[in-house]
């Protein structure tokens, strides 16, 4: 498994290091960082497909203008890759590369394709637009957080805690279907303003305006 983390909105290098560092039992191969002045990507890698450096985390299409930080494996990536490779030059074998030149191709209709395990955290810098996509099955965790104008994401609860804007408040509501039913259900978390993406879904975020498809 791997561990992928960030923000949209305040922030900074520092901060997004203490989140990843939360996630480094997922990842014990690799670590890595993208930060720009309105988003931070961070990432705790276990290498299962593409192991040489190619497959690093974040990972940028070839212009730099979209950056991925991906937790799963896409199965059918192969078959995707062949209908990409007239258009794209890959640097390597990794499924995460597939992802990023079909959102070229494709937009946001990219989590369509993906076959597999996966939490996705894509920015579109041109757009200043970030999307978080869960698979079918919820096999992948991924949690979010909605603090004002800012929003955290993780695969964990416990890295949303390093960001200086998180909220340890508790959901009252959550606590109670936890004593009563020993589960919170999806989407809500024990934290208030903090839930967990719905499995088959993918979140948009720009500019304080959060939609979920």
């Amino acid at each position: 498994m791997c561990g992928i983390t960030g923000y949209y909105g305040k922030g900074n290098i520092d901060i997004l290091k203490r989140m990843t560092k939360t996630l480094e039992h997922r990842g014990p191969d690799d670590e890595g960082f993208f930060v720009d002045e309105l988003v931070g990507l961070g990432q705790r890698r276990l290498s299962i497909i593409d192991l040489s450096p190619t497959g690093h985390q974040p990972m940028s299409n070839e212009d730099t203008s979209v950056w991925i930080s991906f937790n799963g494996e896409i199965y059918n990536y192969e078959r995707l890759r062949k209908l990409l490779t007239s258009k794209h030059t890959f640097r390597g074998s990794s499924d995460t590369e597939v992802i990023l030149h079909l959102y070229e191709e494709m937009g946001e209709k990219v989590f369509e394709k993906l076959e597999g395990m996966f939490a996705i955290a894509l920015y579109d810098q041109k757009q200043e637009t970030l999307f978080l996509a869960r698979d079918r099955m919820g096999k992948k965790p991924l949690y979010y957080g909605r603090f004002g104008y800012n929003l955290l994401f993780a695969s964990e609860l416990k890295a949303l805690h390093e960001h200086p804007v998180f909220q340890k408040k508790i959901n009252n509501s959550a606590l109670k279907s936890y004593l009563f039913q020993e589960c919170i259900p999806t989407p809500n978390t024990i934290f208030q303003d903090v839930y967990k993406l719905e499995p088959a879904t993918y979140l948009r975020y720009k500019d304080g305006d959060l939609t979920k498809n």
